[in-house]
């Protein structure tokens, strides 16, 4: 998503925000749409990014957006899935320039969510040294050093698959790609993070980095129910490289031999192959 929008929205001034007519479930915007739209009229947007699973956007007197798009939400530039679910505009100034880049002839830029379980902050700088500090956040998953995973599992009882969504432990891996993580590795999402050997950490620490930056080339992935889209309303394309996710029963493509299992850890569903991450035996 950001590097989605990003060409569009940086160096960008903010006229103002609205929240369009909506008749589902409201969305969790803080402070009040009237409050933020007080706050950044006028603003730049300096700097486009991410931590962890927010959206993030940086303005030019110090507030920032966190934005947490969770199961499907989506930010966009171009034309929705439908109007019915978008949340909120954030409407920019527009160039009087005869000059203008591309970009310009983006208007607004838009929170588009079917089950509104998404939100949106406008953060005091206060505010963003708790919400992004280490008291709720781990360290980066693309930034993860073999010593510091080590040191991060370490710290949990939980089963790996778990351990990889807890975002205080490591921050930015969702609930598909740690399924596709733990296969590449060869690695039972039900083993107990901390028992896992200096081999499996090594490898996981090279695996993490490697799947995530090649979902961010394919743009994310778009399932069957067609909700994720990219910032242009386009599918993403990583959807096509899953080996495992939303493959129950199918053939194991990396062994041939055995079939994706389903289970579900934490209320989440994890996707593998019982015989490529066969679960270690019990130490008697």
């Amino acid at each position: 998503m950001v590097r989605g929008i990003r060409p569009y929205v940086e160096g960008r001034t903010l006229h103002t925000v609205r929240v369009p007519p909506c008749e589902c479930k409201p969305l969790l915007i803080e402070p009040s749409p009237k409050i933020i739209a007080r706050r950044v009229s006028g603003a730049s947007v300096d700097r486009v990014w991410r931590r962890a699973k927010r959206v993030v956007l940086t303005l030019s007197t110090g507030d920032a957006f966190a934005i947490e798009p969770r199961m499907t939400g989506l930010m966009l530039v171009d034309e929705a899935p439908d109007a019915g679910h978008m949340r909120l505009e954030w409407v920019f100034e527009q160039t009087s320039s005869k000059r203008k880049r591309k970009s310009d002839e983006v208007t607004s830029l838009w929170f588009w969510d079917r089950r509104g379980l998404g939100t949106i902050r406008l953060l005091t700088p206060k505010e963003q040294e708790i919400v992004f500090g280490p008291q709720r956040l781990g360290t980066d998953a693309l930034e993860m050093t073999e010593d510091a995973w080590r040191e991060a599992l370490a710290k949990t009882r939980s089963a790996i698959k778990v351990a990889l969504l807890n975002q205080k432990l490591v921050a930015g891996i969702g609930n598909l790609y740690a399924s596709e993580i733990l296969h590449r590795c060869r690695i039972s999402p039900e083993v107990p993070a901390r028992n896992l050997s200096k081999k499996q950490i090594g490898r996981i620490t090279e695996v993490v980095p490697a799947i995530l930056n090649e979902a961010i080339r394919y743009e994310g992935s778009t399932l069957g129910d067609g909700t994720y889209r990219n910032a242009l309303n386009e599918s993403g394309g990583y959807q096509n490289a899953h080996k495992v996710y939303a493959r129950e029963g199918e053939a194991c493509p990396t062994c041939g031999r055995g079939k994706i299992a389903r289970i579900v850890q934490c209320q989440r569903s994890t996707f593998f192959c019982r015989l490529c991450q066969r679960k270690p035996r019990a130490r008697k």
